[in-house]
């Protein structure tokens, strides 16, 4: 999967349907996941299929994510089960001529694989501070850092991006051609995602700092 890739990774990754709202970048891949807090993956276990919300970041060419070490989804990934991880963001409503060629503006991507383990100590230490970094900049230094006993209760576990595939779809409705003298509204009603005012917790607790000043002014 590159910024040139014309051709899913594998089998599983090969958009069939709607075929030409595939989108094989690693550009594309990372800008989705990016722009996500909350990833879901999908797993079998011997309880039957689950699919759990959970908050993930991406570094290079990982996605991240952590919890308890006692938790079910961590033990099972630890332990090699294979995952499909699942990120979508719905960017508007797609009105058409017809009910049947309703739609809606979206990215999505999905990756495939085992999740593995961050075993070294730094490395651990280095995915929780981008974690942090990537909920609020500078945040990390200001406050106390997980301690020993936080740390060693925490998982940190990252999936390669080598098996992924995005799907995006842009633009305004498709009507077929018989339909275009209904007279009924058609176009896009555009969903964003927007930073409301922060509201502080303890009032004169301390300076508010930059990234929270900024936080409604910032595009998402």
């Amino acid at each position: 999967m590159t910024d040139t890739a014309a051709a899913p990774p594998s089998a599983r990754t090969r958009i069939r349907r709607v075929a030409e709202n595939a989108d094989y970048q690693r550009s594309t891949l990372h800008a989705i996941i990016d722009a996500a807090y909350v990833c879901h993956i999908a797993f079998v276990d011997d309880k039957g299929t689950h699919n759990i919300p959970t908050a993930c970041w991406r570094e290079g060419e990982h996605l991240y994510i952590h919890g308890s070490n006692g938790g079910r989804l961590l033990k099972l990934l630890g332990a090699g089960t294979q995952a499909c991880v699942a990120i979508t963001h719905v960017d508007g409503l797609v009105l058409a001529r017809s009910a049947f060629n309703h739609s809606m503006n979206y990215r999505s991507a999905m990756v495939y694989g085992c999740f593995e383990r961050v075993v070294d100590d730094a490395d651990k230490r280095a995915a929780l501070d981008a974690f942090m970094d990537k909920l609020a900049p500078g945040r990390n230094a200001e406050v106390r850092r997980g301690n020993d006993k936080e740390f060693a209760a925490t998982t940190v576990m990252r999936i390669a991006l080598t098996e992924a595939v995005c799907k995006v779809r842009t633009g305004p409705p498709i009507d077929d051609a018989e339909d275009m003298d209904i007279p009924v509204w058609t176009g896009v009603l555009p969903l964003v995602q927007a930073h409301a005012a922060p509201v502080v917790d303890a009032p004169g607790a301390g300076e508010v700092p930059a990234y929270v000043r900024q936080w409604q002014d910032a595009t998402v």
